[in-house]
């Protein structure tokens, strides 16, 4: 259509909307063709993401203005709405502004007819306040859960989820604080690889990762460039996730290391770098035949041979016998929903139970694979118990004593360059989980396994 930040927004939510398309994916490459930078950048970027984190909340406002169900309203209008809805509610766009941009984009998107529909719905949505917005919406819900799902744009079950995830540390008041900073724009951070990479002295060194820190400012792409991949886009759980499986104990020269789900490709970098300082030697293994070229890419600058491999992994994993593995297990990801926002729309109770059992098989295939003495990490990107403290259970009532738990809580606080707040959930396992609300990281969940 246009190179206009709101049409490359609309451009993305019909792509995501049609196509199950991947926004942190499509948005940079979607602002590149259409040479926006600076303000118009950032504009589309936050267009694009901030509708998204709120869709839910936005789609019950729309329907409501629109008096019929949201599902009723044709789905290339709809995706225009939301767009108008969050510059009426979270921007500060004026509300003629917002109702007239995105009544012409309806117009020609569309047609006549539904810019008309258009102009009707938002204007019946600028009429309210986005505080008596979220209080009408508030008195519609049955539950307390419906009310922090509308207030927060969160499905119910993820808060349930979540409200038990907290409540096993015994911090569910922190639940508010979480949903709120799942929708807050996540902070750009990069991890210099330990021995081939310094950080900037002028840059701001992350709290907790030795590796991590914080942009100065511009295109975080142009410094990964001039590093030649030494320096790379990575959020600091993911850096303490790697580390935590090569600093878990002392490095035995001639260590064997196998990353599994190796895909994108980024802690399998670190461990690279921590293998060639180390003496040890790293393959790798992703089933994605286009998701294992971004593991080579990712590991090309690490001067270390790392096979990739493009097989299952709970096969790949009997094909040798290694004394350190990641299994970064495939799951709901929602650890991630800051940089994922169409992830919590996208994913239902019903994936949980599927994703639990190729869990399994993957750390039980792993920990066969293991030499005596030799460690698994067991990480995934979300706080679900049923992807991760059951997980880790069920494998250890399976083993039989021969395996037993360390202290991941006790290996990322030696790792960290700050004290960090880990709590001790109340199954008395060894487990760590990292959050956004409390560590500015992913939710990312680490276990570390050893067999006797």
């Amino acid at each position: 259509m246009s190179a206009s930040p709101r049409w490359v927004a609309y451009d993305v939510l019909r792509a995501v909307d049609e196509t199950d398309a991947y926004a942190n994916l499509l948005l940079p490459r979607a602002i590149a063709r259409a040479g926006l930078t600076g303000p118009d950048a950032g504009l589309a970027t936050e267009l694009t993401y901030g509708t998204l984190r709120r869709l839910g909340t936005y789609d019950a406002i729309i329907a409501d203005a629109a008096r019929r169900p949201i599902a009723d309203v044709d789905p290339a209008v709809r995706d225009a709405l939301r767009l108008g809805v969050h510059q009426l509610i979270a921007m500060r766009t004026p509300a003629h502004a917002a109702v007239n941009e995105t009544v012409r984009q309806v117009r020609k998107a569309v047609g006549a007819p539904a810019a008309g529909f258009a102009n009707a719905v938002l204007r019946r949505v600028s009429e309210r306040t986005p505080q008596e917005w979220d209080d009408h919406l508030a008195a519609a819900a049955r539950s307390d859960d419906e009310r922090l799902a509308v207030r927060f744009a969160h499905p119910a079950w993820v808060i349930r989820a979540f409200r038990r995830a907290l409540a096993a540390e015994g911090r569910a008041d922190e639940l508010e604080e979480l949903l709120a900073a799942d929708n807050a724009a996540p902070v750009v951070t990069l991890a210099a690889l330990p021995g081939l990479a310094e950080r900037p002295a002028e840059a701001t060194f992350t709290p907790y990762s030795p590796l991590g820190f914080r942009s100065a400012g511009g295109d975080p792409g142009a410094l990964v460039t001039a590093s030649g991949g030494l320096v790379r886009v990575q959020d600091e759980g993911s850096q303490l996730a790697a580390l935590a499986l090569a600093r878990a104990q002392p490095v035995a020269d001639g260590e064997r290391w196998l990353d599994l789900c190796a895909a994108p490709g980024g802690k399998t970098a670190v461990l690279a770098a921590e293998a060639l300082a180390h003496g040890a030697t790293l393959e790798a293994n992703e089933l994605s035949p286009a998701r294992a070229g971004l593991v080579r890419d990712s590991v090309s600058a690490v001067p270390l041979e790392v096979p990739v491999s493009e097989e299952d992994g709970r096969i790949r994993a009997g094909r040798g016998r290694y004394d350190r593995i990641l299994v970064d297990a495939p799951c709901t990801g929602l650890g991630a929903l800051r940089r994922r926002p169409e992830a919590r729309w996208r994913k239902q109770p019903a994936d949980v139970p599927e994703l639990a059992a190729l869990q399994s098989e993957l750390l039980s295939a792993a920990l066969a694979a293991l030499r005596g003495g030799g460690v698994v990490a067991y990480v995934t990107c979300s706080p679900h118990l049923a992807e991760t403290a059951a997980i880790v259970a069920d494998a250890l009532r399976t083993a039989d004593g021969a395996v037993e738990e360390l202290d991941a809580r006790a290996v990322v606080a030696a790792i960290a360059t700050d004290p960090i707040d880990l709590a001790a959930p109340a199954d008395g396992s060894g487990r760590a989980q990292l959050w956004p609300h409390r560590h500015g990281t992913d939710a990312m969940s680490i276990s570390l396994l050893r067999k006797r």
